[in-house]
């Protein structure tokens, strides 16, 4: 049966009698519902606080400290996502820049499927990206500056195009390159070779939905592994058979990548930041310990080391 709507009273309700919440505040918590929602807060950030068996709130569990973990992920997701776009913001500006110092700056230079790795494999791909493509070239209206370079210059160069597309897309463009510019773009990131890179840009596609679309973050898992490094040796992570337990399908692995793509002394502000925001939680909650956190986080307990190791 499908579930009924409820009213907010109805909600509030159901948190108190049912699920044995403690709300000190019915209107205010009321508000919150309003402003968040009950799918997005209670869906998304009660397991922590619920018995897996009964569903049923337990030690004394309250809505403020539901509420604490929304906003300690609504903060882990602004962190994330600031440097998820400086990456971005780097990887338009190489994959344009290798791709026009080969074939110059007019259109029909990428809307030519011969300028990409054509093989039999990635045709439909490759038509999909340039119909995609010409589209913004020829045809979008929405961005001003392809408006201007279109009807002043009659052409629309790559530079200026990757602006109009999408991370995923980035990452798709990337994908189809030939492999020589894929090896040019790569060496940009010691450490990283062009395989790596482009699966990193894929899971961070996905990293990066997550952030853009207030989806919860800190316990994330993907479906797909971020490559192996030094570093998941180095911290001595944990394996089973060949594969390693942390680092690989959740935030931590997102954690490694950045160590990789940002550069050092970004790296550097990105961890202090993320410390600061681990021990503001930690040290207002009683219902979840560092560790627990850690752990549902996918990170090490060591994880502040990543900083000690090269790469």
């Amino acid at each position: 049966m499908a579930k009924p709507f409820l009213t907010y009273d109805e909600q509030i309700d159901k948190l108190v009698d049912e699920k044995q919440l403690q709300i000190a505040d019915t209107e205010y918590a009321k508000t919150v519902l309003k402003n968040i929602g009950y799918f997005s807060l209670i869906g998304g950030y009660k397991t922590p606080f619920i018995n897996p068996m009964t569903r049923i709130y337990q030690n004394n569990a309250s809505f403020e400290d539901v509420l604490a973990l929304y906003q300690f992920d609504l903060s882990l997701r602004e962190l994330v996502f600031r440097y998820l776009c400086q990456i971005e913001c780097k990887i338009r500006q190489l994959v344009s820049y290798s791709f026009c110092s080969k074939h110059g700056e007019q259109q029909s230079a990428y809307l030519n499927p011969n300028n990409y790795n054509n093989s039999r494999k990635n045709a439909s791909d490759i038509a999909y990206l340039i119909q995609l493509l010409t589209y913004h070239a020829t045809r979008n209206k929405e961005h001003k500056y392809l408006v201007h370079q279109r009807n002043v210059y009659h052409n629309v160069p790559l530079w200026v195009l990757v602006n109009a597309l999408t991370y995923g897309q980035i990452s798709k463009f990337y994908t189809l390159l030939p492999f020589q510019m894929q090896s040019d773009i790569s060496k940009e990131f010691p450490g990283v070779n062009e395989k790596d890179l482009e699966r990193y840009l894929k899971i961070l596609t996905l990293f990066r939905n997550v952030c853009a679309h207030n989806e919860r973050l800190y316990s994330f898992r993907i479906q797909i592994d971020f490559p192996d490094t030094v570093l998941h040796e180095k911290l001595g992570i944990a394996k089973k058979g060949n594969q390693y337990l942390l680092g690989k399908r959740d935030l931590f692995g997102l954690v490694v990548a950045f160590r990789y793509l940002l550069p050092k002394q970004d790296f550097l502000e990105f961890k202090r930041a993320m410390i600061h925001i681990l021990r503001k939680y930690t040290k207002s909650s009683s219902q979840i310990s560092e560790n627990s956190l850690l752990s549902m986080m996918g990170f090490p307990s060591n994880w502040k080391d990543i900083t000690r190791y090269r790469i």
